[in-house]
């Protein structure tokens, strides 16, 4: 995952990838890569896309390849953002860089061909737990309004108390231990503890009001499937607006590893007219 080149994720499809240097987190620089449809004549809408890698590793192309698609079907400007990693930058770095460059692509929407509407925050894994960071960053800082948030088997929590996570020790390509490991490097001694902030753990969030609408999906026998279902529960008790899908018998990252069988055309083919419901509205 840490690997993956421009050329990886887009092979022959006619778009363009320009990379640029922005400024992240008290003052460090972090590099961007913004993907679109080659020849595209006209404001298309934002997309920020955060790669998973539990936040400990990956890189901006990683897993990327909706934003490829996206760039086709939508006219879509997708801005994928090369985020420090956990633990040579514990949190709240990784959130923090994510949303300077939610920050970044807002105020430079027409030098890279996005339109004036609010963009929308894609993230998978460890990258939908920090796209929910962000969320909940532009929402209590007063900052750049989002459209939607698209949350893939999202890494909220950090406190290892869910049935799923207990169920799921030992089993999977992204298990219980994993996840520790990853929340360990993240946080350090705060993992569990109270010192944690929603940004950082955004299934510590106490107050889910006036976020974007939300598109959620999950496996049934993944890690995060009851952090992600209690996320869309806080997301309706705050009277929000969110779309959740619990995959039955899926395991995380299915979609990916196995995108030939029928339960991941059918999530993809639901993410996909979610957003593309967004996008027309």
């Amino acid at each position: 995952m840490s690997t993956v080149a421009p050329e990886d994720l887009i092979g022959d499809a006619p778009v363009d990838c320009s990379d640029h240097v922005i400024p992240g987190h008290q003052g460090g620089e972090i590099e961007v890569s913004v993907i679109r449809r080659r020849g595209a004549n006209r404001p298309g809408p934002g997309i920020l896309c955060i790669h998973g890698g539990g936040m400990i590793m990956g890189n901006r192309f990683a897993g990327m390849r909706p934003a490829v698609d996206w760039a086709l079907q939508h006219d879509a400007v997708c801005v994928t953002v090369e985020y420090r990693l956990a633990p040579e930058h514990p949190a709240p770095i990784g959130v923090e860089d994510c949303y300077e460059a939610l920050c970044w692509m807002s105020s430079a929407a027409g030098k890279i061909g996005m339109d004036t509407s609010p963009p929308v925050i894609f993230g998978g894994s460890g990258g939908g737990g920090l796209a929910a960071g962000v969320a909940l960053l532009a929402r209590d800082r007063d900052g750049p309004r989002l459209r939607g948030q698209l949350l893939q088997c999202p890494m909220l929590d950090d406190r290892d108390v869910t049935a799923s996570t207990l169920r799921q020790d030992g089993v999977g390509v992204w298990d219980r231990v994993s996840n520790r490991t990853a929340w360990d490097a993240i946080l350090g001694e705060r993992r569990g503890g109270n010192d944690v902030d929603a940004a950082m753990a955004p299934a510590r969030a106490t107050d889910l009001s006036n976020l974007p609408p939300t598109f959620i999906d999950v496996g049934a026998e993944e890690v995060f499937r009851d952090e992600a279902v209690a996320f869309a529960q806080a997301i309706w008790a705050a009277g929000g607006n969110c779309e959740l899908h619990v995959w039955g018998g899926a395991f995380h990252g299915f979609y990916d590893i196995a995108p030939q069988s029928d339960i991941a055309r059918a999530c993809l083919d639901t993410r996909d007219a979610w957003l593309a419901r967004l996008l027309r509205s």
